[in-house]
């Protein structure tokens, strides 16, 4: 086949198309004027050749060659191009796959396989389609989480629907709005240089011409696609602080005023974004910072937006009609395990034969036992900790060794010879629970203004942990301990020399040729998380170097001003948390930040740090219930959404976003968001009756609300050292700090001796302890068909099939999760929320039911409790 480039001109609009950072052009001349002589046009093409070239000389050795007409490729062959209404793109070689895998494309399989090593830097993005998607989803999508948040049964809008329902609104805009006659739009950096409106649009144009034309600004692409996305996943999740909110309000009844609330939300959910960016050269610059979550994203966004189909070990199906079929069937069969046939989903088949053996329902139990047997029809349940496609297998046998040491061999061993008490409790549930064994009251030890009474305590109950929660605690111990040190002995040198290089070349953005070529050759099968390099480029990163960047010191003020919003926050309002607190807590979000989200950019496990914020606040601000809420949710929330604000710039760094477009569009979306939720939830306030009562309309109950009250009560009132304290139960779990902070050291130290497939450097002592965290309220049987099936498609499929995997498997993923949010929210409303379903009974309903009720760890192993005068447990007797 020819290498002759094929150009097309059916169209008029003028585009570019960059491999290896260099961008080329094409002018045509159109009906309004020639785009050749237009000044402002050559001042952009001269200005993006020459920054091209500039970033592009410290890799000579990568640096294309330049084709005909302009046109290049890193592999030295001209491009072929496409059109595409109104934008000339280049296409990949039939012949040959050099063009599309560069000599510097990243080192890692998965990362090779779902991201484009092609930039099309003429594409569009800062359009008003862009801008009005964004806000309509950030609005839609804000507003109903946070109404269903309050209600039992709730129902989450996830960004995965907004990627896959934007698609057809974006291709109806430009079929709606786009005609063949329009003039010419020309991007630089995805922002509009010239095009048809403003003062460049000809005189005599009508008014509603010109709007239109605005309207219909570049074409609907996969970086205005990203966009989109990346700002519905800024602002999907409901604020934390709203949760704060409902307590304040609904439980201790402190209306602090429409201010506050905005103010607390607002500083809560952009602090975050600070760490995020104040952090990039160490969590998004490095390609070994591969963020797995981000590639079932790129993968859909190249299912949807092109059309290139190889052959994958005879599969010869496109992704995009792999998905199409996918989705549908996952669609379709989440009728069964979420409406029709729910046991498909608990399928404890064998605790079914023996319904009223406790021991079978400890060991078997789905819903609140050990999950020995792992088997389930519901991808809700098999994704419930976050896809399995997603997770690298050597990171998912991390968590599945801590799984059986900890909760399949420790906690049973422990539950039947009544360690902490605790064969007298369920031996897994999210409750904690009072000496009879039943869940603890907590309005029993407060006085009727909501404050703790020490001898209404002392009079009803201490409080008991069931086996594996207890376990839990300590394994978050353990993982938090482990989290620095393992980051010092695996990163520690990295990190130091990220930051001298960085120093040195007195900028944020550190420049390539201080950094080591990142070749993949031999290292093609490097896995993310066995090497710990920081340093080196690939493509991706050469790409991203021809865009401005967005300055540190934005991040740095936002953090100044956020700060300060913050103080005030805490020092005004009645919330007894001193300003010095604030600083503690965000002091604890700096220095865990970048271990935790290393973690997450590794293995797509994320350590959670809720529990130690509340511990601690509980410690030294005790008898302070609102303070410990307000503590946990600047000093947990902020690292929360900065790992995820250091995902979705992950996410831009692959799509080649311009950073400072990206700053933007996660800054309007949070503030959007933000304001959003704050009207729903006053709405809310004023107008359903009974609004987290038990008896509130409709079940807008505030389940989250109340769990999380529960807990300030617990840590914020009855304090830390009630539970951990010198001669308490549950003393001896401190130690496990201990144990989380030496085990790693000894791991480093025999790994650095062994070769680079070892398996000791494949122990992730962080992600063994800190994945647990997840029980409760996940159980068993959620790791362990999770790491089934992260075993059968990322170890077995990813090496007996290769290309397949390459080709399909983040396209599953998304295609398995986008069927069962759209099926998850069509069953509720569609189904369960107008009452069609009431009365619906048979076996398939039942079954699993009986099993619960009768004894799947919802009746403890010892029958008949003895306490001594002051109500504590002191033995038992009987079976």
């Amino acid at each position: 086949m020819s290498r002759a480039p094929l150009i097309f001109t059916s169209s008029s609009r003028t585009a570019q198309g960059s491999y290896g950072a260099v961008p080329t052009h094409d002018s045509h001349t159109n009906e309004d004027g020639a785009i050749d002589s237009d000044d402002s046009f050559d001042q952009v093409r001269r200005r993006n050749t020459r920054e091209s070239k500039g970033s592009d000389s410290d890799t000579s050795s990568d640096s294309p060659r330049k084709g005909p007409k302009g046109s290049v490729t890193a592999s030295g062959r001209p491009a072929k191009r496409q059109a595409g209404d109104g934008v000339i793109a280049l296409a990949r070689e039939d012949s040959t796959d050099d063009d599309d895998d560069p000599p510097d494309n990243s080192r890692y399989s998965q990362v090779r396989a779902s991201v484009s090593a092609i930039d099309d830097v003429a594409a569009s993005i800062g359009t008003p389609r862009m801008w009005i998607l964004s806000l309509l989803c950030a609005l839609l999508g804000s507003g109903s989480n946070l109404f269903f948040s309050l209600r039992y049964p709730s129902v989450t809008i996830t960004p995965v629907i907004a990627l896959v329902v934007v698609h057809p609104l974006g291709l109806a805009w430009d079929r709606l709005l786009k005609r063949d006659d329009d003039p010419a739009d020309v991007f630089d950096c995805g922002i509009l240089v010239k095009g048809p409106v403003g003062r460049q649009s000809p005189a005599g144009v009508p008014r509603t011409t010109r709007l239109r034309r605005w309207l219909a600004q570049g074409r609907w692409n996969e970086k205005e696609h990203a966009c989109v996305y990346i700002s519905s996943n800024v602002s999907f999740g409901f604020a934390f602080a709203t949760d704060v909110i409902v307590e304040q309000v609904k439980f201790y009844r402190q209306d602090l005023g429409v201010l506050y609330q905005i103010l607390l939300t607002i500083s809560t959910q952009i602090l975050g974004y600070s760490f995020a960016g104040l952090t990039r050269r160490y969590l998004v610059r490095p390609p070994s910072m591969i963020w797995p979550a981000t590639l079932m994203s790129t993968a859909m966004f190249t299912t949807m937006h092109k059309s290139e189909n190889k052959i994958a070990n005879g599969w010869t199906i496109t992704r995009w009609r792999f998905f199409l079929l996918v989705f549908s069937a996952a669609f379709a069969w989440y009728f069964l395990p979420g409406l029709l046939f729910p046991a498909l989903s608990y399928f404890s088949l064998v605790t079914w034969f023996a319904p009223r053996s406790v021991v079978l329902a400890n060991l078997f139990g789905t819903s609140s036992g050990l999950g020995l047997f792992p088997l389930t029809f519901d991808w809700a349940q098999i994704a419930y900790i976050g896809s399995p496609l997603l997770t690298p297998w050597w990171a998912a046998a991390n968590v599945v060794a801590g799984l059986v040491i900890i909760m399949w061999i420790v906690a049973p061993i422990m539950y039947y010879k009544n360690a902490l008490f605790s064969a007298f409790l369920p031996i897994l549930s999210s409750s904690v629970f009072d000496n009879t064994g039943k869940p603890y009251d907590v309005s029993r030890i407060l006085t009727p203004d909501f404050l703790f009474d020490r001898k209404l305590y002392e009079a009803y109950s201490k409080v008991y942990l069931p086996i594996t929660y207890a376990l839990a605690y300590g394994v978050q111990f353990a993982g938090l301990s482990a989290l620095v040190t393992h980051t010092a002995c695996w990163y520690g040198r990295e990190i130091w020399q990220v930051s001298r290089l960085s120093e040195v070349s007195g900028t944020d953005h550190e420049d390539g040729r201080r950094r080591r070529p990142n070749s993949k050759g031999s290292e093609s099968s490097v896995e993310a998380g066995i090497d710990t390099s920081m340093q080196g480029d690939d493509v991706h990163a050469r790409l991203m170097r021809r865009y401005e960047d967005a300055p540190a010191s934005w991040y740095l003020l936002t953090f100044i001003v956020m700060l300060a919003v913050g103080i005030f926050v805490v020092e005004y309002y009645p919330i007894y948390l001193p300003w010095y607190g604030l600083l503690l807590a965000l002091s604890i979000t700096a220095v865990l930040f970048i271990p935790v989200a290393i973690v997450m950019a590794l293995t797509n496990q994320h350590s959670s740090l809720y529990l130690i914020c509340q511990i601690i606040c509980g410690t030294i601000f005790p008898g302070r219930p609102v303070a410990n809420m307000v503590f946990t949710t600047y000093c947990y929330i902020s690292s929360a959404q900065g790992v995820k604000f250091s995902s979705d710039l992950k996410l831009g760094h692959y799509m080649k976003i311009p950073p400072k477009l990206l700053f933007q569009v996660q800054m309007v979306a949070t503030v959007v968001s933000s304001f959003t939720q704050i009207g729903v939830l006053n709405w809310m306030f004023a107008n359903i009756p009974s609004l987290c009562q038990p008896d509130a309309i409709n079940g807008f109950s505030c389940p989250l609300a109340r769990v999380h009250f529960n807990g300030s009560i617990l840590w914020g009132v009855v304090g830390p050292q009630r539970f951990f304290g010198k001669g308490a139960l549950y003393h001896r779990l401190v130690w496990f700090f201990l144990v989380g902070a030496i085990a790693p050291v000894i791991v480093f130290a025999i790994a650095r001796k062994k070769p680079m497939n070892s398996i000791w450097r494949k122990i992730n002592l962080p992600v063994l302890f800190g994945s647990l965290s997840w029980i409760p309220p996940a159980t068993g049987l959620n790791f362990s068909i999770w790491a089934v099936v992260c075993f059968v498609f990322n170890s077995v499929i990813r090496r007996r099939k290769p290309e397949w995997w390459g080709k399909y498997t983040m396209t599953l993923s998304a295609a398995l999760d986008s069927g069962l949010a759209i099926g998850v929210v069509v069953v509720f409303f569609g189904v369960i929320f107008p009452g069609w379903m009431r009365g619906f009974s048979w076996w398939g309903t039942e079954v699993y039911k009986q099993v619960s009720s009768s004894s799947d760890s919802c009746r403890p192993i010892r029958r008949v409790l003895h306490f001594d005068e002051a109500g504590t447990l002191t033995k038992y007797t009987g079976m």
